[in-house]
Order: C-alpha cells, then structure tokens, then sequence
C-alpha cells in the first residue's frame, strides 16, 4: 500500500489492521499512527491477531522489508489473504516526514 494512502485511510478513520514487525525499541522509538506491534519473530506464535477477521486488509511493515517478508508468510499460513506491505516500510514513512506515534 502507498504511504499516502494509508495516510489518507488512517485520517478518515478507515485504515486496515496495520503491523509494526520490528523489535521492541524500533516501535518504541516511532511507528505508523495505529499500528500494532508483532515482532517478526513472534510472527508464527502470536495470538495477537485472533481478534481480526482472515479477510481484514493488513499492511506490514519493518525498516526495509525483510522481516516483513516474515511475518507475511506467518500470517498467509495462519489464514490471512489480504496482506500488504508499506511501500517504502518504516525508513520510506519516516524520509517522507510522516506522523508517527510513540
């Protein structure tokens, strides 16, 4: 998904189920306004996704990419189908001068 139109959908009060998969201290440190954290290792173990339906839009995203690549097949494997990521991940979000939440 597109930076701005994640922004736009999260300021209409429409935004998708959004994941932050970095560690503790990256999310601690600033993510995408709404944004849960899973960090991507936990990905495969969580439970923290029971409470979404198998159809929610999920956007992921990490700093760059990889770990996101994780998470995603963690979360395909556990019956999600509408996964996304963050075009440009957190790095992207934060160059363009985004809000972030702390």
């Amino acid at each position: 998904m597109q930076q701005a139109e994640l922004l736009d959908k999260i300021n209409k009060g429409e935004a998708p189920v959004i994941v932050d998969v970095r560690s503790t201290a990256e999310y601690q440190s600033g993510h995408v306004p709404g944004a849960i954290h899973i960090p991507f290792w936990t990905a495969f173990t969580t439970d923290k996704m029971d409470t979404y339906h198998k159809d929610d839009v999920i956007v992921l995203y990490c700093a760059h990419g990889p770990r996101a690549g994780i998470a995603k097949l963690a979360l395909y494997f556990a019956g999600f189908n509408k996964l996304n990521y963050l075009s440009g991940h957190m790095t992207g979000w934060t160059k363009a001068k985004l809000p972030v939440e702390y």
